[in-house]
C-alpha cells in the first residue's frame, strides 16, 4: 500500500520546507526558607555552558509532556511532577546551536518533591539571581515568575505548597516568598478571607496566642 504524500497548493511537500528543532525547558520553582522563591538548575556537560534549566530536544513522535518528564528524570532525577505549558520561545537567534523553538513549562512544587534530585548535578538558586544561563533561559525564568506571582496575587496558595489546613500567618509567609517582598497583613487577610473556610480549631506555635486554622474553598463553594 502506497502512502499518499501531502502536496500543498505550491506543489511542495513538507520536506521542502526548512523546519526548526523543538526543545522543552522547564522552570521548576519551590520555596527555600532562607532564599525565598528558587528555581531548579542542572549542570550541563559542556564547560562553556555551565548551568541551565532542565530541558531536552523532543524526540521523533514524542509528546511534549513526555519530553518534559524525560528531561527532569534524566537531567535532575526528579519524577512525578506535572509542569504546564508556559510559552513558546521562537526567536530564531535564541540558540547558537541552530534554529530551535523552546516550549517552556513551569511547575511550583513543595521542597520534598525535589529531595531525590542529583545533589552534585543540580542546584536551587534565587529566581532574582539565576546566574548567566544559555539559550534564553533567564527569560523563561522571568516569565515563569511573573506568571506565578500573578496567580498568587488573589488566590490562597493555589499550588498547595502548604497542607490542607494552615494559619493565616503561614499562608502570608508563603505568599511573601512567592512575591519576593513583605505583604501588608491586614490587606492580605482581607483579600484572602473570601477564599478560605475557618476550621474552628486552633494551633499554638511558639510563644504567641493560638492561631486559627483555615482551609481553601472547594470548587463548589466558590
Amino acid at each position: 500500500m502506497n502512502e499518499r504524500i501531502y502536496v500543498d497548493t505550491h506543489g511542495r511537500t513538507l520536506q521542502d520546507y526548512p523546519r526548526p528543532s523543538v526543545a522543552v525547558d522547564t522552570a521548576v520553582l519551590t520555596i527555600d526558607p532562607d532564599l525565598g522563591l528558587v528555581v531548579l538548575e542542572v549542570r550541563r556537560p559542556q564547560p562553556k555552558v555551565g548551568w541551565a534549566l532542565p530541558g531536552a530536544f523532543v524526540h521523533e513522535r514524542e509528546r511534549l509532556a513526555e519530553a518534559v518528564n524525560r528531561s527532569l528524570r534524566d537531567k535532575a532525577n526528579v519524577r512525578g511532577l506535572n509542569p504546564r505549558q508556559l510559552h513558546v520561545f521562537d526567536d530564531p537567534n535564541r540558540d547558537e546551536r541552530g534554529w530551535v523553538l523552546s516550549v517552556a513549562h513551569v511547575d511550583v512544587v513543595r521542597p520534598d518533591q525535589l529531595e531525590s534530585r542529583f545533589q552534585d548535578k543540580t542546584r536551587l538558586v534565587p529566581v532574582n539571581a539565576p546566574g548567566r544561563l544559555p539559550w534564553g533561559h533567564g527569560d523563561i525564568i522571568g516569565l515563569a515568575v511573573d506568571n506565578i506571582r500573578s496567580i498568587y496575587s488573589d488566590k490562597p496558595d493555589p499550588d498547595r505548597l502548604l497542607g490542607e489546613e494552615f494559619t493565616l500567618r503561614e499562608l502570608r509567609l508563603t505568599h511573601e516568598a512567592v512575591a519576593g517582598k513583605p505583604l501588608q497583613r491586614d490587606n492580605f487577610r482581607r483579600s484572602m478571607e473570601p477564599h478560605l473556610i475557618p476550621t474552628g480549631t486552633t494551633v499554638v506555635a511558639g510563644r504567641g496566642r493560638p492561631a486559627e486554622l483555615f482551609r481553601r474553598l472547594g470548587p463548589s463553594q466558590r
